[in-house]
């Protein structure tokens, strides 16, 4: 039994319009207030933009550095925090201080300590009414090896004592510790409870030297508020899920990828963190052929 031409030619037309319509539309906003909800920004506002670094297929890499350039350049966000493991040498790091003009939107990346080469350190920046924000990257990774490694002795003692100094003497009305790893506590996530004891020492520095946000990548949850600390994930080109659909009585592999980054407000009474993520539905197109097909068999 044949079936019918109007049939074939609505599926195909609604698949088209949906692949279209995400296409053009892969983007969205989802506002999540640290401290003192409020809505909309002023004038004076600083914003700055985090991305997770890391190893992207080209034509996704080109597309996040767009959305980030266009989310840049309609905030005017003065830099781009990286979270990555590899430093410099990351891929979206060098495409991206080649996209933008240093000059303009300077990327400040975290990585790994090399030999003598420190993978940590401090940028303070100028925000209005004479308050101050301070940026501070730590390499978790190496500070993870060391721990689980044992006695507090070389690089990582280092560290650990140069974040202390660093906390003390700098009074800074927002400070921020960026890292690579996710330092998020979930208790329902007895893995990831047990590999969080590691970073012990990092959860007692950080209230007792006021630090006010955490950014790293996403680990069991991409926002969690402990004690007086905000811990953000941010969402990576590993984040994805696989699914099967049905098609006409026929499975269908699909792989969807969610990729993003955060835009960050600041002001003199609050920090806010906006999500923009990109939901990638990569098998889209080859679903509507495949629905072209079944319609004309």
């Amino acid at each position: 039994m044949e079936k019918p031409s109007w049939v074939c030619t609505l599926v195909t037309q609604v698949s088209l319009c949906l692949a279209l319509f995400l296409a053009f539309n892969m983007g969205s906003l989802q506002s999540k207030s640290m401290y003192h909800r409020r809505n909309g920004g002023k004038p004076h506002d600083l914003y700055f933009i985090s991305v997770r670094g890391g190893f992207r297929p080209l034509k996704q890499q080109t597309h996040l550095l767009k959305q980030i350039e266009k989310v840049a350049k309609a905030y005017k966000a003065k830099f781009v925090v990286n979270i990555s493991e590899l430093g410099e040498d990351d891929p979206l790091t060098q495409n991206g201080t080649w996209h933008f003009s240093p000059f303009i939107v300077p990327w400040y990346t975290t990585g790994a300590s090399k030999g003598k080469e420190a993978g940590y350190f401090l940028k303070q920046i100028k925000i209005p009414y004479g308050k101050t924000l301070d940026i501070i990257a730590i390499d978790t990774e190496s500070l993870q090896d060391f721990m689980l490694m044992g006695p507090s002795t070389g690089i990582e003692n280092t560290q650990l004592h140069w974040l202390t100094r660093t906390l003390d003497a700098t009074n800074s009305n927002w400070r921020i510790v960026v890292g690579f790893n996710s330092l998020a506590v979930c208790e329902e996530n007895k893995n990831q409870t047990e590999a969080n004891k590691v970073y012990e020492p990092l959860h007692q520095i950080f209230p007792k030297f006021g630090v006010n946000v955490y950014l790293g990548a996403q680990g069991c949850t991409n926002y969690a508020r402990q004690s007086s600390i905000v811990y953000i994930g941010n969402p990576g080109p590993m984040d994805n899920k696989a699914y099967f659909t049905s098609v006409n009585g026929r499975s269908v592999f699909t792989k969807e990828m969610i990729d993003g980054f955060l835009l960050h407000r600041v002001s003199s009474l609050e920090i806010v963190g906006i999500q923009c993520f990109l939901l990638l539905i990569l098998d889209l197109f080859q679903l509507v052929v495949l629905l072209m097909y079944l319609c004309l068999t």
